[in-house]
């Protein structure tokens, strides 16, 4: 019989995870920020990247992986673009700084882009794309991520997930919010399915020979073990259903994220010392953000959106179907439903967080909401 979900409050989560950050040292207003990239994954339904993450930041801060009070220094600045270095603390403090600093260049100059070097996993792309929501501005955020991805025809993995982000305003209508992994799918969909026993839909990953494979364990087992295989670039196996251009994309952003400000890229990334400890991530991440009144009025271009929007909603249905999504749709219904009836956490996921609670003497609060 399977385990029912725990359903919790969001902010009794984020308080929780606050907690748990102030704890391993981290400063409150850090502290603040992590907890809230991690909860509103989980309210956009975005479980992979929600608190089920939690553990990997605990255990990043308790080896020295990541730094609780980094120095975060701005390496090189022009009024259009800037080089941040990390400090090897948590990536959501990092890049909201990193989106914040574009956000301002780009309401002074038209753009602004920022580079990010020396870094940690910073949780969903959108949290930082739609941070330029609010600044009336297009918004767009990528990072590179641990090795988990063969390039097309390869049987290593040598990429990341690689996530792209990017936020459009509209006016009537929802902001356009794409926010998507490079590959088939990000290595927290295999650990739902590898949670529930459930077989993997052939095409999201390979075993060890390079071949397709629905064995979530064996997929996991290989990639902590860098036994070969792992997931597919967007698109799949081979260049019929397009993987290449998966790969392409993940290589991209490896460029703009790793290359271009000097960070990790590929497999040098989350590099380990020789006694196989870990030694700083060095994650990349590259922010934009674009001034729409620099091409034409504000309300001009949101009216288009929305004549855009709704022509793609109101288009013709396939048979069977009830309804055309706009990217972000789903996401902001979502977080609409979990700020109402909670967030339902995974039984394993819940779990996880009570023990780090007992390891770390927090205050275990969620179930009661």
């Amino acid at each position: 019989m399977e385990e029912k979900a725990v359903t919790v409050h969001w902010e009794a989560l984020k308080g929780f995870c606050k907690r748990v950050f102030l704890r391993l040292g981290v400063p409150p207003e850090e502290a603040d920020v992590t907890a809230e990239v991690l909860v509103e994954a989980d309210l956009r339904g975005i479980d992979s990247h929600g608190v089920a993450r939690l553990r990997r930041y605990v255990r990043g801060l308790q080896v020295g992986q990541m730094v609780p009070r980094p120095k975060v220094t701005v390496v090189r600045e022009t009024a259009t673009t800037a080089l941040l270095d990390g400090g090897g603390g948590l990536g959501p403090p990092i890049g909201r700084k990193g989106m914040q600093m574009a956000i301002e260049k780009a309401k002074e100059t038209g753009v602004g882009f920022v580079a990010v070097r020396n870094s940690n996993h910073y949780g969903i792309a959108g949290y930082y794309a739609m941070m330029a929501l609010e600044h009336e501005l297009i918004g767009t955020s990528m990072t590179n991520a641990d090795t988990l991805v063969v390039p097309t025809f390869g049987r290593k993995a040598i990429l990341g997930t690689n996530p792209i982000s990017v936020a459009v305003p509209a006016g009537r209508e929802r902001p356009f919010v794409l926010d998507m992994a490079t590959s088939a799918v990000p290595r927290g969909k295999i650990e739902v399915y590898h949670r529930s026993g459930e077989d993997l839909p052939l095409g999201w990953a390979t075993d060890e020979r390079g071949l397709p494979t629905t064995d979530a364990d064996r997929v996991l087992k290989n990639l902590a073990e860098r036994a070969g295989g792992g997931l597919l670039p967007l698109g799949g196996a081979g260049e019929l259903m397009g993987g290449h251009k998966g790969y392409g994309l993940a290589l991209l952003v490896d460029i703009l994220c790793g290359a271009l400000p000097g960070a990790g890229y590929a497999d040098t990334i989350y590099p380990k010392g020789p006694d196989g400890r870990p030694l700083p991530a060095n994650v990349g991440h590259f922010f934009g953000a674009l001034r729409i009144d620099g091409f034409r009025p504000i309300e001009e271009f949101k009216a288009t959106m929305d004549d855009l929007l709704r022509r793609l909603k109101d288009s013709p249905k396939a048979e069977g179907q009830q309804r055309i999504w706009v990217h972000g749709e789903k996401e902001f219904e979502m977080a609409e439903e979990r700020r109402r009836r909670g967030i339902p956490l995974h039984p394993k996921v819940a779990s996880e967080l009570r023990v780090i609670a007992e390891e770390l003497e927090v205050e275990y609060d969620l179930e009661g909401h």
